[in-house]
């Protein structure tokens, strides 16, 4: 057998009771879920923005980002719902390179999933606990979600992973927004299929039960834009793909159309300083038609302290170590500016 097993992991209850999370913080969260559902059922007139570094890397710059990041919440909170992008799982295209804190808790070392397991679990928790602002994390690994279920405030199901049956089926089981992305190749009826299965009811195996489930009605879209079969990114925000995904909601009939756009990723060509522009693109269009207006519920914005991105290694304090992220300066100028716009 070409598998070796070589350590076994603690259980998700075990990792649980070593970073508990207080009442004080159950109840903050509580509350914060509650605002994130107003946004997305339609009952309230605020944004939401999923926002953060591409992929985590250490404490200490992302509790210091966390830390500006509340404060700027504070300033826009009669606008703005800010949840923390704390991604702690890294998909690769060709599955090399580092994949996230979950398996390099130090980037510098080997892979270690024990200590991985406790660092996701303490810095999504410390998140929550000190600054009091919900977090997001992509669900990566279905079986793992168990080891953060009580702390996510958001989840996101990848471009590569939106077409899998077990991401599917575990969305239905959670009762927190689940963001469905496009698929690479930009195929929207393989989102709306992800969403209609993620807010139907089903019963199926998880890690060693059965399960049944309820559905999430609160399971959305989410636009990343495309890359056609030359390779090439295209982009799917403007005002024609959004009036197009209203028509794909209308046909579907699902509860509380809502969409999320991406602006990194395809629709930027992964060109981290056109965030702003794509953001301020769609607040015109949602001005301009009330549809759009109404099912674009936020955005995605990749963000850390320093703008764009370096090689493990080379130690600047707050810079990506996978894809270029817009810095702090910049990314408090635009969450005022759609504060200002909204």
């Amino acid at each position: 057998m070409s598998m070796r097993f070589s350590h076994e992991l603690p259980t998700p209850e075990q990792v649980k009771a070593t970073y508990p999370v207080t009442d004080r913080a159950l109840a903050i969260k509580a509350g914060l879920d509650a605002e994130l559902a107003r946004i997305f059922k339609g009952e309230s007139a605020k944004k939401v923005l999923l926002i953060g570094p591409c992929s985590v890397d250490s404490e200490p710059p992302v509790l210091e980002y966390a830390a500006r990041l509340s404060r700027l919440q504070e300033r826009v909170k009669d606008k703005l719902a800010l949840v923390m992008r704390v991604y702690t799982n890294k998909p690769r295209t060709t599955g090399d390179g580092y994949k996230g804190m979950l398996h390099q808790p130090d980037p510098t070392k080997k892979p270690d999933l024990y200590s991985g397991l406790l660092a996701i679990r303490e810095l999504h928790t410390r998140v929550l606990t000190d600054m009091g602002l919900p977090t997001a994390d992509e669900m990566l690994y279905p079986t793992n979600y168990q080891y953060l279920s009580d702390l996510l405030s958001y989840v996101a199901v990848g471009a590569r992973s939106v077409e899998n049956q077990e991401h599917r089926l575990v969305s239905s089981g959670m009762d927190v927004p689940v963001g469905m992305k496009n698929p690479t190749g930009g195929d929207l009826s393989v989102m709306m299929n992800s969403i209609t299965a993620a807010q139907h009811p089903h019963v199926f195996q998880y890690r060693n039960w059965e399960v049944e489930t309820e559905g999430n009605a609160l399971a959305h879209a989410i636009l990343r834009g495309y890359v056609n079969r030359h390779g090439q990114s295209l982009p799917n925000y403007h005002y024609e793909d959004l009036a197009h995904l209203c028509a794909l909601y209308e046909i579907a009939a699902l509860k509380h159309p809502a969409a999320i756009i991406d602006c990194n990723h395809a629709n930027s060509g992964k060109k981290f300083a056109e965030q702003p522009r794509i953001a301020k693109e769609v607040l015109h269009a949602c001005r301009h038609n009330e549809s759009i207006g109404r099912l674009v519920k936020g955005f995605m914005i990749e963000s850390y302290l320093e703008d764009g991105c370096q090689k493990i290694g080379e130690g600047v304090f707050g810079k990506s170590i996978t894809d270029p992220c817009l810095g702090w300066k910049k990314t408090e100028r635009l969450v005022l500016d759609i504060a200002d716009m909204i």
